[in-house]
């Protein structure tokens, strides 16, 4: 009886099989000699170490019944090319399952029917092919692929450090506790110290500078871009002030260089939570590059996903390492998961007050957290950063499509527009009812809602007025007239990928029949 992984010779058609099935009906793969003109690694396998004067190559696609009378055993494939075949196998069924069951999701639009969401999951085979194969190796913490992405992350932004973790919050989390580290010497924040902020964003945002004891000075936004004012920045800075920490505002970049002037002058660290921008440029620059420490969120709706996930990143060797220490439970030593004594002195450290040599993969040098990532998010989000160029691209049209058919509405409604010197790829399209409009921004809300358009606020409105706000310890800088504003009269809806020209032109068509109707 042959056996699964055995080659054949078949003496009737002078060729090579390989046995893959040992049912009833016995079935294989025919090898072929020569390389195949479409060779592609997730189909195609060479087969060389099988005892034979000759390569042999088979297409996991294609299978074949074999008459054992016509067949003669020749020799037995190895563990790793089974094991390769195996996996291919279950990688192209994968593909099958995608277009069976996934590829059409969301692509039929029945405007009496179907919603129209504010962001969500764009993806193709790819992306569960790798979730798919992640999972074969049954690693499932940090890995391989979380290591590939987080170099051809790092590439893609141009920095020199990027490290995972698993939300955009722990991300900002992470780059904000790293700034507390007694490394950092007389530049270290310390309870008390102040960061200067806005109170119109993400809570997660500004939660990390509470939670670590220090406090946030809020200034107010611009309407339009809804960036933090820069000119009111130096007004706010007192002895007490260590470091600006703010967000580019769905997608739309604040005014960096004039942030990092100030930062420079007065010796401040800046951190920019860069979750709903990630691919928009400023003065011909990736965001989230320019300040110390930047971070991505890789929620669905984001401009590329992981399910979960988030990225710290920094050009700064140390802060790297201590966001590393402060991301994996607090600890001193940086080897990898499953690696030991990479420093070649694991039991030669003396650190605190522990005796010499006490093992350094258990030494602890901050107040720490577990905030890793999978393996199986990783793989995800290697598929989609190849996805970012043109994902940022679709964001870009989605929203140029909305300004030109809401325009004429500016009588009515404050529309977005980019910051100067920038280039966003937009999270969402902002817009602000305007004093005197006849209608209330509860009362557009709820007819896009009625009508199965998603909409959100710009998130926490003004932070200040949230129930989780009261009794922090915290400063406003002059008022927040816009915030308030922002608070009571702005919505947004969504720019994603996932939306076509028929949903962005149903959404325009229902905005301009309520505005102009009151």
């Amino acid at each position: 009886m042959l056996k699964r992984g055995e080659i054949v010779f078949n003496k009737v058609k002078q060729s090579y099989a390989l046995i893959s099935s040992e049912q009833d009906q016995t079935q294989g793969y025919e090898l072929n000699q020569t390389l195949p003109e479409n060779y592609a690694e997730k189909y195609h396998v060479e087969l060389t170490d099988i005892d034979l004067n000759t390569s042999l190559y088979l297409d996991i696609r294609t299978k074949i019944d074999i008459d054992l009378k016509e067949v003669e055993k020749v020799s037995k494939l190895q563990h790793k090319d089974l094991e390769r075949i195996k996996r291919l196998e279950i990688l192209f069924k994968v593909e099958e399952y995608y277009d069976l069951f996934h590829s059409d999701r969301g692509k039929n639009f029945d405007s009496e029917k179907s919603p129209v969401v504010y962001g969500g999951r764009v993806y193709d085979e790819k992306e569960m092919r790798s979730l798919v194969d992640s999972s074969l190796d049954f690693w499932l913490t940090a890995g391989r692929y979380n290591k590939q992405f987080e170099k051809e992350f790092a590439e893609y932004l141009g920095v020199r450090y990027a490290l995972l973790t698993n939300s955009g919050s722990s991300a900002n989390l992470l780059a904000f506790s790293a700034l507390t580290s007694p490394k950092l010497k007389e530049k270290r924040i310390m309870p008390g110290d102040e960061v200067i902020t806005v109170a119109a964003g993400f809570p997660t945002t500004v939660n990390p500078i509470v939670q670590n004891g220090a406090v946030p000075v809020f200034i107010d936004v611009e309407l339009g871009t809804y960036n933090i004012r820069v000119e009111k920045i130096e007004g706010a800075i007192t002895p007490k002030t260590k470091a600006i920490m703010v967000a580019h505002t769905m997608g739309n970049p604040f005014e960096l260089d004039k942030v990092m002037e100030i930062a420079d002058k007065y010796g401040l660290w800046v951190i920019e939570d860069n979750c709903d921008a990630l691919g928009s440029i400023y003065n011909g620059k990736l965001t989230g590059t320019y300040g110390h420490i930047g971070t991505s969120s890789f929620y669905p709706p984001h401009h590329m996903t992981m399910g979960e996930g988030g990225a710290v990143y920094t050009n700064n060797a140390l802060l790297k390492s201590i966001i590393e220490s402060f991301r994996d439970w607090g600890r001193d030593c940086w080897c990898p998961s499953g690696c030991d004594n990479t420093c070649n002195k694991r039991f030669g450290w003396e650190l605190g007050s522990l005796p010499y040599g006490y093992d350094h993969k258990y030494t602890y040098s901050h107040i720490g957290y577990n905030l890793r990532v999978t393996e199986m998010q990783a793989a995800i989000g290697v598929e989609q950063l190849k996805k970012v160029p043109s994902f940022t691209e679709a964001r870009k049209a989605n929203f140029k499509r909305l300004y030109e058919g809401l325009k004429e509405l500016d009588e009515f409604l404050i529309l977005p527009h980019a910051t100067n010197n920038s280039d966003p790829s937009w999270f969402g399209f902002i817009m602000t009812v305007r004093d005197g409009a006849h209608f209330t921004k509860n009362e557009i809300v709820n007819f896009l809602e009625t009508n199965r358009i998603q909409t959100r606020m710009l998130f926490a409105g003004n932070l200040t007025r949230q129930p989780s706000f009261q009794g922090v310890n915290y400063r406003i800088h002059g008022e927040l007239t816009n915030t308030d504003k922002i608070l009571n009269d702005t919505f947004l809806i969504g720019v994603y990928p996932g939306l076509t020209d028929a949903m962005i032109d149903y959404v325009i068509d229902k905005i301009r029949k309520f505005v102009l109707s009151k």
